[in-house]
């Protein structure tokens, strides 16, 4: 019977490390939304190559129609990526260029600290919103999740996640020269959008 005993021990010990993974850490899940609700864009950098997104219209709905409307548009063409933080993120879309600027409305914060349901994690290749202390303060600015930063969920409006081009994203991260721990560029050094395609 001890051994038995034994047996189950460790037969439940694998499970359990099987199901946590390693670390502990558990796979995020899978999104769960039907293909009409996702729709894909291209972001071309000057220099540095192309950056392939998957939009999530599901889980922020307003967030993704204002991002392709922009871009539709053609506001995106021209403008930088202002502010980079290695091991962060980029943060780009900004008409100023120095990220006090953004489209002429803002539109509602989806995510769950302001009442909206978005499952959505900043996973590494997480694309989302930039806003200011108001939550329902986001334009044009978005940024890209260089490394997982959980310490946004729940706080940022979460839209999508990059499916190629996370060697750009890398790239402009080991390359691009800071001013300030904040992680400011000068105008000069800001990699250029050359334009945010659209493609369905």
């Amino acid at each position: 019977m001890k051994k038995w005993n034994c047996l189950l021990a460790a037969v439940t010990l694998a499970l359990s490390v099987l199901l946590t993974g390693c670390g502990g850490q558990q796979e995020e899940p899978v999104s769960q939304a039907s293909p009409e609700d996702l729709h894909h864009v291209k972001i071309h950098i000057k220099d540095y190559g192309t950056i392939s997104v998957e939009l999530d219209s599901s889980a922020a709905p307003v967030t993704v129609e204002n991002f392709m409307d922009l871009a539709g548009e053609g506001f995106y063409d021209g403008l930088t990526f202002h502010r980079i933080i290695k091991g962060f993120m980029i943060q780009g879309g900004d008409p100023k260029g120095d990220g006090t600027g953004g489209a002429d409305q803002t539109i509602k914060g989806e995510f769950s600290k302001n009442g909206v349901n978005n499952p959505l994690k900043h996973t590494r290749g997480t694309i989302s919103m930039a806003r200011s202390s108001d939550m329902d303060s986001a334009s044009s600015q978005f940024f890209i999740v260089q490394e997982t930063s959980s310490h946004l969920d729940k706080e940022y409006a979460a839209f999508g996640h990059v499916t190629e081009g996370m060697d750009v994203v890398d790239k402009i991260c080991d390359e691009v020269k800071t001013t300030d721990s904040n992680g400011s560029v000068a105008p000069e050094d800001q990699p250029v959008i050359e334009s945010v395609e659209v493609v369905d």
